[in-house]
Parts: structure tokens; sequence; C-alpha cells
């Protein structure tokens, strides 16, 4: 276990909160981890074994929703995720050096998160912009008709993850 993976005592007695304001629901697994991610930016591994107890499950069943839907996730992400378009137009108008710009800039590789817990990458098949390609969005904007200079701005110069 890595340091971002440890949980202090106060955010395991709140997660123990939540799970029980959900012990008597039908069906309360996906609303429960969906509210733990929301509190705690992602859905901590200390945390399976009390939901699944709770609910009356197997851990392995709570572990198996966490990682089936690609909305929940069991790894500490950047406060702001970043998603760089794979679909056609993006990738003939240049989406492929789009992307290798940001994990330069970023310092990181596709699923991974800056050191300082800054940014998140990912890749997406499609952000339904297509006109705009080749596209980015960072958090809830999107930023069109993407080139290297517009991805050094983004990101301020940052380079190697710092």
């Amino acid at each position: 276990m890595n340091e971002r993976e440890a949980v202090p005592g106060p955010e395991l007695k709140r997660a123990g909160e939540l799970i029980a304001s959900y012990r008597d629901q039908k069906w309360p697994l996906i609303p429960l981890l969906e509210r733990i991610q929301a509190e705690f930016g992602y859905i901590p591994q200390q945390f399976v074994q009390p939901i699944a107890k709770a609910l009356g499950l197997f851990p392995t069943q709570v572990q198996g929703v966490i990682t089936f839907y690609e909305q929940l996730y069991a790894t500490p992400r950047g406060k702001r995720v970043v998603r760089v378009c794979r679909g056609t137009a993006c990738h003939v108008r240049g989406g492929k050096t789009i992307l290798k710009l940001v994990k330069r800039q970023l310092g990181i590789e596709e699923g991974e998160t800056t050191p300082d817990m800054e940014y998140t990458l990912e890749t997406v098949a499609c952000l339904g912009v297509c006109a705009l390609a080749p596209n980015i969005v960072i958090g809830k904007d999107t930023h069109g008709q993407m080139n290297p200079k517009k991805v050094g701005q983004l990101f301020g110069g940052r380079k190697d993850g710092g």
C-alpha cells in the first residue's frame, strides 16, 4: 500500500457513518459507493470490508462492482481530470500528437495522476464535439482545436509532473 492509499482515522469514521446511513436501504451498494467517492474522491480499499459487512455481501462482490463501473475509482485521482479525445476526427486532426504533448507536460501516462494530485490523465473514445477536433476536457471545460501552443498554455509550461 502506498501513501496515497492510506486513509486517516477521521476518514474511516466518516465512511462508517456513510455506510450506516445506507444499511437499511434496498439495493444500496451503488448509491453508497457513489456517495463515498463523492466525499473522498475515490473508494479506498480499506472501505470495502466494512461496506460488505454492513450490506451482507462478500468483499469480492463490492470490489467487483467498483472495478466493473468505469465511473467508480479505487485509486486517488487528481483535482482536475484531463480527458484527451481519441475519436476519429481528433485522431485525423492530430489528437495523437496532442496526447503525447499532454503526457510530456504533465509527466504522466494515461491512467496516472501527477505526484502533487493536481491532474489525472485519461483518454476517451469520443467527446462528441468533433467539429472542434482535436479536443481536451479538463474537469468540465472543453478545449477545442488544440495545437502544441494551446497545450502549453493550458498547463502553464508545467513539465515532468511539477
